[in-house]
This record gives structure tokens, sequence and C-alpha cells, in this order.
């Protein structure tokens, strides 16, 4: 009985060291990289092409904060209520449409930017879109590897109107657009950490390239530091009260540019929204949960970003070639407060713990600077 047991524990281990050598067996490509799935193969010459023509040899600068950019403008064009392809490439399939939504204005150089990647090679414009999104956030250090999923058909038909967020908008508003779209507030404050490597160009056309922290060539924790600096106030201040303290709560002003509010930092920029959403009851600890976990803000972005890719798909009906997107370099700063800056200029927010302490960087206070165009 003991034998037949042994015998029985020894063929079942043989069996699953089996199955799993077949689940992770990989394929040669004809290009010679390696895959766990033949038909990812053809993303390799793509991905060749576009890091080196496309995002400037792999840097993480303006194309591939637009691409980022362009993965959420496609995706969110999705509706429990009203519909929508979600990320299905519609904003370049009916680009004449939807590059003119007000939401959408200077998305309009990065989709030409792409249109010709997708005409050159086999991949439906929503697959192009979240790929080059992926691969372009590799080349940030401090990112997460990106899932990527192949095998989205083309867009039938455009966005509805109205379904992007805006900077303007009001927290009501950027939180039911979002769970109109399946997305938490937890989810939302996850997809902001994009805005760590961001920058505006027509929010403020007078200082285009704008960063939204200090740090827009990487993807770490500044930009939730940074956001919740204190800034420029209304006059009349709003009572909240704080784990610590009774304290009053500035609301962001705009500046004579729609969705701008004022950064304490020269150079660079704070959307009204984000100023706002670091400061709502529904989404400050979230907010500053992310302040000195740069694992934790990987980890939810990624899985905020493997929701959006697939809005208005059928994962089913998809391939995983996620092992196609380049792994990211680590990020070697920690969480600081700008030069000249101390604890006394965050402005607390969540009401359930304190902000955590942090250490100002050394030297003067110097102007963020832009961030280049190509």
């Amino acid at each position: 009985m003991a034998l037949n047991l042994l015998s029985a524990l020894l063929l079942a281990t043989v069996t699953t060291r089996f199955t799993s050598a077949a689940i992770t067996k990989r394929v040669t490509c004809p290009t010679g990289e390696t895959t766990t799935n033949a038909e990812c193969c053809v993303l390799f010459p793509i991905l060749d092409d576009i890091q080196a023509n496309l995002f400037d040899g792999g840097e993480c600068g303006e194309e591939v904060h637009e691409s980022l950019r362009l993965t959420f403008h496609d995706a969110i064009g999705f509706s429990l209520s009203q519909g929508g392809g979600g990320a299905d490439g519609s904003i370049i399939t009916f680009g004449s449409v939807e590059l003119a939504f007000a939401a959408n204005a200077g998305v309009d150089d990065i989709v030409d930017a792409q249109t010709p990647f997708v005409n050159k090679y086999n991949i439906s414009a929503g697959d192009f879109i979240q790929f080059a999104g992926a691969v372009g956030v590799s080349n940030c250090p401090g990112a997460p590897r990106l899932e990527f999923l192949l095998g989205r058909p083309a867009a039938t038909a455009a966005s509805p109107a109205g379904l992007i967020p805006e900077p303007q908008d009001s927290v009501d508003s950027i939180l039911a657009r979002f769970a109109d779209a399946g997305f938490s507030s937890d989810e939302v404050v996850a997809l902001l950490a994009s805005h760590s490597v961001a920058a505006a160009d027509l929010v403020d056309p007078t200082i285009p390239g704008s960063p939204f922290d200090s740090t827009p060539a990487v993807f770490d924790t500044q930009f939730f530091i940074e956001t919740q600096l204190k800034g420029t106030a209304f006059p009349g201040l709003i009572a909240i009260s704080t784990c610590c303290r009774e304290t009053t709560h500035p609301v962001f002003r705009t500046s004579g540019n729609v969705g701008e509010a004022e950064s304490p930092l020269a150079g660079e920029m704070r959307l009204q929204s984000d100023g706002l959403l670091a400061r709502d009851s529904r989404t400050a600890c979230t907010w500053q949960s992310f302040v000195v976990d740069q694992t934790g803000m990987q980890n939810q972005f990624k899985a905020a970003m493997a929701k959006m890719a697939i809005l208005g798909q059928n994962k089913a009906n998809l391939i995983d070639c996620s092992d196609v997107i380049p792994v990211p370099q680590g990020v070697t700063t920690t969480p600081h407060l700008p030069a000249n800056k101390t604890m006394d200029d965050i402005e607390q927010a969540c009401s359930t713990s304190r902000f955590p302490t942090l250490t100002t960087d050394p030297g003067p206070a110097t102007s963020v600077p832009p961030v280049p165009s190509s």
C-alpha cells in the first residue's frame, strides 16, 4: 500500500513537471527571438522599428508620453451606458471624427506619428496603440512591465463624444465617468501614475512641454509627492478634518487656461483635476499611499492598465504576448521633497494617516525644464 502511494506521488510529480514544461515551452521566431506563442513573433520587427524610429532609440521622451496618453484616449471611448468600442483603435481609424473632440486636442500629432506604422504592418490600430504604449513605458526607469494582448479586431465605428475626462472637470464628474467604464476610484488614482512620465503642451500653449513632476523621464512617485505641495487657493478656504488636526483645504484656482492650476514648482504644471483628486476624501488616501510605495504604485498601475487596454474587447479572443514587451530598468532614486521645500509645504489630505516624512533634495531650487519635443 505504501509502495503504491509512493509510486503515485512520483508519477504525479513527473506529470506536473512535464505539464509545466509544456506550458512554458517557448518557440523561436524567424528573427531569432523566443516567445511563448508563435503568433507573437510578428511583434518583434514592430518592436525594433518603433524603438528606433518612434521612441528615438529607446528614450522615455515626448513620444512615449504621447503614446501612453493615446492608449487612454482610445480606450476610454467606452461606456457601460452609452456604448463605444473602447480599446479598438477608433481614434486612428475614425480620426476625422474623434480628433475633432475638444478633449483630444493635441492628440493628432501622435496619431500622425503612429499611423504609418499601422499601415506598414499587419496589425490592427487597436493592437498597435496598446503595443506602442506598453513598449514606450518600458523605456522609463521604474515602470512596470505592462501586459500586452494581441488580436483586437478593426474598429467599426467612432467613439461617442463626451467620454474623455478633462482637467477642468470636477472630481464627481471624473469618478462618475470612470465608474461608467467600470473603474473604481482607487483604479483612477492608479491610472494617474501615468502622469509621472507626462507633460502638457496645449493646456497652456505658452509653456509647451511642461511636466507634471520634476522627473518626467522616470516612472517614480514624485508626481504623488509634488501634487500634494501647497498651491494657490481661492480666497475662501474649505475646512476639512484630517487625521491629525482641523485644517483648511485650498481649492486650486485655475489660471487663464482651462484646467490648469498653479504649481508651487517653477516650470512644473499642475492640472486642476490632479490637484483636486489628491485632496478629495474618496481618493486622497490612495494618492498618499503611493508616496513611498514604488512597488505598490507599479503593481496597481499595471493592473489598471491591463483592464483599460481591453475595454470593449473579449479577453478570451486575445493572445498573451506580454513577454515581447521589454523589461524596464529599475528606479534608483528615493522619494524626496524638492529643494527648498519642507514637510510644512505638504498639504495633509488623507484623514486616516499622516503623510510620510520625507527628506529634502539638497541644493538650490531650480526650475523644472520642459520636456523637449522631437
